[in-house]
């Protein structure tokens, strides 16, 4: 059976170079060929199916809400802002803010109470225009349920107060990217749970494209199912049984519209990540990030193990925990400035 293995394999390596000449014949390997890609095809278009049926059924979307929202902002701050735009969504915006702000789970979410004040905003300083008008009317009659939930903070695109930047120097941000290692020891203690969401408090504040942030954190540290999570992820094998919390990032796909947009995911939740791990070491907590590789028996078996929809991809998986002082980790010495960019 290895023999066979290693003469398909071989037989695969020598023949790539016709499967890759072009879009057709690359798309006729991965679908007669190799299945690498099938699950990622389920995903993207299990997303889009739970995207449009909540739509059809819902008559209103949270991520499209998100989105158009984000759309409206960058129209506010633009230098100079027109006195008319956002003509071709502002009605869905306003439909879907009006439906969605009446659900009870999220009247309180705070990007409800956001939407509603980039709104409010925009319908103050936009000029007269019949299709702006409709939905000025609109919004006013029903705008008295979230008025007055305002926090401290107005929630519209500001000019920053240079006053209020922290006093960090580069020096000391560069040392804390330097400390921060991967951590595979851990000590026996328990993981504090407003700990990690102190750190959540960091990664949100992470870019993410239109403020969709379409991931989600699992966190887990019962004993029963963390011995499950932790028997899936390569890599791991010699220290798992240390680690006290698994942490696995979870990208929801019923984010998007349309395929152009699939990557988002990682992306996002990427940049999210690393501001969570520095955002650990300095309540005195560490983190390993952890591989997650497409491959099909472990994406079905973590499926299973955390009820994950069709549509829910695991991005990564993070170990986190006490560090143990005696344990040593990598060096890792990275690659050279001279290699990682170029001007122009």
């Amino acid at each position: 059976m290895s023999k066979l293995k290693e003469l398909i394999k071989k037989v695969d390596r020598s023949l790539l170079w016709i499967w890759s000449k072009n879009t057709f014949l690359s798309s006729f390997y991965y679908f007669f060929i190799s299945g690498k890609f099938r699950r990622e095809h389920h995903s993207v278009l299990s997303g889009r199916e739970q995207h449009i049926r909540e739509l059809k059924e819902e008559k209103a979307h949270f991520y499209t809400l998100v989105r158009n929202t984000h759309r409206i902002e960058k129209g506010l701050l633009m230098k100079p802002r027109r006195d008319v735009f956002a003509l071709d969504f502002i009605e869905e915006t306003v439909s879907h803010f009006l439906i969605l702000g009446k659900v009870p789970h999220l009247s309180s979410e705070p990007q409800i109470q956001w939407s509603y004040e980039v709104l409010k905003e925009y319908f103050e300083v936009t000029s007269n225009h019949p299709v702006i008008e409709e939905q000025r009317k609109g919004f006013l009659s029903a705008s008295t349920l979230w008025g007055n939930t305002s926090g401290p903070d107005n929630l519209i695109p500001y000019q920053r107060d240079e006053k209020k930047k922290p006093n960090i120097p580069f020096e000391d941000f560069l040392a804390l990217t330097r400390y921060r290692r991967s951590v595979r020891w851990f000590l026996n203690k328990p993981v504090p749970h407003d700990l990690i969401d102190k750190a959540l408090m960091a990664a949100r504040q992470s870019p993410s494209a239109c403020n969709r942030q379409p991931f989600e954190y699992k966190i887990i540290d019962e004993t029963g199912l963390l011995t499950k999570v932790t028997d899936l992820p390569m890599g791991i094998k010699g220290y798992q049984h240390n680690i006290p919390m698994m942490i696995v990032v979870v990208g929801n796909l019923d984010a998007y519209f349309n395929e152009r947009d699939r990557h988002l995911v990682y992306i996002d939740a990427s940049l999210a990540n690393m501001a969570f791990m520095l955002a650990l070491e300095t309540l005195g907590l560490s983190s390993c990030p952890i591989n997650w590789p497409d491959i099909e028996s472990l994406e079905k078996r973590m499926e299973k193990v955390l009820n994950l929809k069709k549509f829910q991809r695991p991005i990564m998986c993070m170990a986190v925990g006490y560090p143990d002082p005696k344990g040593k980790v990598a060096y890792s010495e990275k690659r050279s400035i001279e290699k990682l960019r170029q001007y122009n």
